[in-house]
């Protein structure tokens, strides 16, 4: 199976198999259009993310870029921010390496700003090297269940850690799962995988710092799509960008709950 890794102090993912395919999920370009509607005037991130990723490419040098979905942030329309900075943002990424696109829930009207050298795939989800990949916000093919990994984006994977005097706040995280089984025959049938065990899924973090995350050691009643339903998340084991092993999730859900003292190896 192609090795799956992040990438120390940034929210995107390292896949080596045949290729080297280099994973970000949900930038959200065009956030700030959004919140400056609302009042609040922030500067465009779009050239300051442009940087870290070609930073990123030229150091670890992958073969694909994998773009995993909400590579665009407002919906249904596409705002004017959206249509001068991704085009230039896409051509820039492409002078470097080849761009794939696994669309998300916010990327209506995508592939009509996508240059040449960006590649816009189903939303269903595509396989490389036997790893599948797929946003979140609807099922994946069937397909990607053949697959022994999972990678998938769009929950924006967090937790909210408290320190000693009691205020919080919230970390980005990833999450590693197994899929359960019983919600894979519930979606695709008993017949997809006889006698195979369910693969594992890497749930990957917002690139974009300010799109905030759910917080999944709280108790939340936000729907977003099958991932949280197709993963044994209690199971969950999550990282912080920096490498931390926080343990279970069902460990730190009792943790911050105060029901027990948090121990990474249980």
């Amino acid at each position: 199976m192609p090795l799956a890794t992040p990438i120390f102090g940034e929210p995107l993912l390292l896949v080596e198999g045949v290729e080297r395919v280099l994973v970000a999920a949900d930038l959200h370009l065009g956030l700030e259009y959004e919140l400056w509607l609302c009042g609040i005037s922030i500067p465009s991130q779009t050239e300051k993310m442009l940087t870290q990723l070609k930073r990123s490419l030229a150091k670890i040098k992958p073969d694909r870029l994998l773009l995993l979905g909400d590579v665009k942030h407002n919906v249904p329309k596409t705002s004017w921010q959206e249509r001068k900075e991704i085009p230039r943002f896409l051509r820039a990424l492409a002078e470097d390496v080849r761009v794939d696109i696994v669309p998300g829930n916010h990327d209506a009207g995508l592939a009509d700003l996508s240059p040449l050298g960006s590649r816009v795939h189903p939303s269903s989800g595509i396989v490389i090297d036997g790893v599948g990949y797929f946003h979140g916000h609807t099922w994946p093919d069937k397909e990607l269940l053949s697959a022994e990994l999972l990678v998938a984006g769009h929950i924006h994977p967090a937790v909210r850690l408290k320190d000693p005097l009691g205020s919080s706040r919230n970390r980005r995280a990833w999450a590693r799962a197994t899929l359960s089984q019983a919600a894979v025959e519930r979606q695709y049938g008993p017949e997809l995988r006889p006698g195979m065990s369910a693969p594992e899924m890497v749930v990957v973090p917002a690139f974009n710092d300010l799109c905030g995350g759910l917080p999944l050691n709280e108790t939340n009643e936000d729907e977003r799509g099958p991932v949280l339903t197709l993963a044994d998340m209690a199971d969950a084991r999550i990282f912080l960008l920096d490498g931390t092993d926080l343990g279970r999730l069902r460990n730190i859900r009792s943790a911050y709950k105060g029901e027990k003292r948090l121990l990474p190896w249980d």
